[in-house]
């Protein structure tokens, strides 16, 4: 189990470093994907399942949703060593749990990481920063980001099942 556990972290590992060497154009597409697929999700669900617990002890679907868009945020801000703008500390608290605001939000939170990327200068992708306590690279922090944000997106697949909804087709590409 061990040997099996071991493989699984160095192909992670793998595949969040490869990630992370993908150029800046590259990084900006995917993150514009990722937005869209997102946008998908929240589209998908209806007004009404947006305060939505699939189990009492989980997360609203609006809740999964503002934490990755909080996550976006923080994480990006930390590539470009920059502190995130203070009104996204705390988006599930601060943003009305409805389905505009929280798509409002969201979106907004992926235009910011969009952003960020394209003001750090290819060169500067490997030079290392400071994340939570850490030494990564800038663009580690942004790969971290995003497999951050395309965890709590699949985490909200049952919140949609669970209310009738067939989630959105996946957009590899």
């Amino acid at each position: 189990m061990k040997k099996l556990s071991l493989l699984f972290f160095v192909l992670a590992m793998a595949c969040t470093t490869a990630f992370a060497q993908i150029t800046k154009e590259q990084n900006i597409a995917e993150w514009t994907r990722a937005k869209a697929y997102t946008k998908a999700y929240l589209d998908a669900m209806p007004a009404d399942g947006y305060a939505f617990k699939a189990t009492p002890d989980v997360r609203s679907f609006a809740q999964q949703m503002l934490h990755l868009a909080g996550a976006n945020y923080m994480f990006s801000a930390s590539a470009a060593g920059k502190t995130p703008p203070a009104e996204t500390a705390k988006l599930d608290e601060t943003v009305p749990q409805t389905k505009e605001a929280v798509t409002k939000a969201v979106l907004a939170s992926y235009d910011y990481v969009i952003d960020i990327i394209k003001s750090i200068p290819a060169e500067q992708m490997s030079q290392e920063v400071t994340f939570f306590n850490m030494k990564a690279t800038r663009g580690l922090v942004l790969a971290k980001a995003f497999e951050h944000q395309t965890h709590h997106r699949g985490q909200t697949t049952p919140y949609l099942r669970l209310k009738g909804v067939t989630p959105p087709q996946e957009m590899l590409f």
